[in-house]
Formats: structure tokens, C-alpha cells, sequence
């Protein structure tokens, strides 16, 4: 299925399924009701945490920095949606990786049909910059960086999500 044809199931405001759903980035949501997302936070066993350059074609946050994530596609529960987030935009599989879901967050928009849930994964295995493999369509680059880079790109106001997920750095 691409992209444009995905389906996302609609939540309320508890995070329990309504049984319905939406056609991905349709933003058709009222008030009180929900889509789910997915942020993976992939760090290796020397404390590197990885994170992707979002391509400069992108509509939003060209340019920015951020961790893997996306849309719980309708039926998926968002344990296997981080799973495939991560392996599609980086290569690396973490079905067997240390660590879970930490928290979840979530963002009211009133009137703008794009409230959402996310929930926030950390992973630790092993690996290095010859194991990534990043999406070229999404991405412009990567880096293994630790938690005061990341902190510094927050501080130029380029890394997506950083003050919603920041503890998962520490």
C-alpha cells in the first residue's frame, strides 16, 4: 500500500480504538478524537543515539533533525508500528533490542481536524554507522550523536519533538 492510501485508526480522548478511521495526513479529526503515532529512539551500546536529517523537499521541517517515527497504520498496534518505522527509515531492526515504550504524549490542535497520541520507544543494541541504511526519499543524512548534540540542534530550533521526548536522552 503507498503511502497516500494508508489508513489510520481514529482514537478518543482515553486512546481506545472509536472503530473507525482515516485516510493518512486527512485531517478530518474533531475535537475530541485522535490519531496515533510513533517516535523510536535508537541508541547504540556506546551511547550514541540515532538521528536522521529530514529531506530539504519535505512540506514541513525540511532540514530537521529528528529520531524515527510515523503513522500506526489501522489494525497495527504501535509496538509493531516503531518496529517498522525504524527498520523502513534506518535499516536497523530492533525486534530484539533492549528497551520499550517509555511514555506516551500527545497534541491538541482545536479546530485543525490533527489531534494526536504519540507513543515514545527507546532501543539499545549494537551497531554502527556501516549498519544504517536510510530511507533516501525521507532523509538526507544521518549521525550517531550523543544527548548534547542533540540538545544543541533543539537549541537552534531543528530537532523535531525535542522538548515532548527529551528524557529519553538521559
Amino acid at each position: 500500500m503507498n503511502k497516500e492510501q494508508e489508513l489510520w485508526d481514529i482514537y478518543d480522548k482515553n486512546k481506545c480504538r472509536t472503530g473507525r478511521t482515516m485516510k493518512r495526513n486527512d485531517w478530518i479529526l474533531k475535537d475530541d478524537e485522535y490519531h496515533l503515532t510513533v517516535l523510536g529512539v535508537v541508541r547504540n551500546t556506546k551511547g550514541k543515539y540515532l538521528i536522521t536529517k529530514r529531506a530539504a523537499d519535505k512540506s514541513w521541517a525540511p532540514g530537521w533533525w529528528e529520531v524515527s517515527g510515523g503513522g500506526v497504520m489501522a489494525g497495527e498496534d504501535s509496538a509493531d508500528a516503531v518496529k517498522r518505522e525504524v527498520l523502513e527509515e534506518t535499516g536497523i531492526d530492533v525486534k530484539d533490542a533492549e528497551g520499550g515504550y517509555c511514555f506516551t504524549y500527545h497534541r491538541e490542535n482545536p479546530g485543525k481536524g490533527d489531534n494526536y497520541f504519540v507513543d515514545v520507544y527507546r532501543f539499545t543494541l549494537d551497531f554502527d554507522e556501516k549498519d544504517v541504511r536510510p530511507e533516501e526519499d525521507e532523509t538526507s543524512g544521518f549521525m550517531l550523536a550523543d544527548p548534547e548534540e542533540i540538545k544543541a540542534f533543539a537549541d537552534e530550533g531543528i530537532f523535531l519533538h525535542y522538548d515532548s521526548i527529551k528524557a529519553v536522552f538521559e
